[in-house]
């Protein structure tokens, strides 16, 4: 299935891909003995002409790798959500997982009127806002009450404060509202971010494990070859007459 000629010397070999084709440099090429048994056995069951001499470009490589962890997490979870198939997308490009929800960054898209919002519900939440606003009471009730003033501009029982009251709760709660919503959008965000990372590290971890397997797999199989070729050429040299 290979193959290989001589180009120029920066090119050097090539060989073909088995799944698409194409001839490759040896360096975008993966041997599919080479690969995880479950891996070669997909590849192997959609190509006929695949066999362990076999070679797969990155690309086919990734795709078959995205179908593999698929089907694993369907069989795991069920029907994937939209997180995971970005997971995967990502996985298949080998690009990072990682989306824009860093407060800086989230900030610089929001709107004058988003940011006034956080500004007002910060400040109304602060004991510096409760302190200013009983000041602020207690001076527009003392001037009105004890008569500091000839003529009282809102006299007991304060109808005029009530009325400064009702509109600043009526104003405040929806600017509250809106903040809390925000704060809602940010900790989903994150909580999705989160939930994507730990899932495509899941994923690398699994796929290390696997080749780690795959190759003590493989380094067993060598260790029994050399002991049995060590067995052989000891038996020959206690009996001369073999060979």
């Amino acid at each position: 299935m290979l193959d290989m000629h001589k180009h120029s010397p920066s090119n050097g070999k090539t060989g073909r891909c088995v799944v698409c084709g194409r001839t490759f440099p040896f360096s975008k090429l993966h041997k599919v003995a080479s690969l995880r048994p479950r891996l070669f056995e997909m590849i192997a069951e959609e190509v006929k002409d695949c066999n362990v001499e076999s070679l797969i470009c990155d690309e086919d490589l990734a795709r078959y790798r995205r179908r593999y962890v698929e089907s694993l997490l369907e069989a795991e979870r069920g029907e994937l959500s939209a997180l995971d198939k970005q997971v995967l997308d990502d996985f298949e490009k080998g690009t990072l997982t990682v989306q824009d929800s860093e407060p800086a960054a989230l900030e610089s898209k929001e709107s004058f009127g988003a940011r006034v919002a956080d500004k007002v519900a910060s400040f109304g939440g602060s004991w510096t806002f409760i302190l200013s606003f009983l000041g602020i009471l207690i001076v527009w009730m003392g001037v009105n009450a004890i008569g500091i003033m000839s003529a009282p501009f809102d006299p007991y029982p304060f109808i005029l404060l009530n009325l400064v009251l009702s509109c600043l709760a009526a104003l405040q709660a929806p600017v509250i509202m809106m903040s809390q919503k925000r704060q809602e959008e940010k900790d989903r965000l994150r909580a999705e971010n989160d939930y994507m990372i730990n899932l495509r590290a899941e994923l690398e971890i699994r796929q290390l494990h696997e080749k780690i397997d795959h190759q003590m797999a493989k380094q067993w199989e060598r260790l029994a070859e050399l002991q049995q070729i060590q067995i052989e050429l000891l038996e020959k040299r206690d009996d001369p007459r073999k060979g």
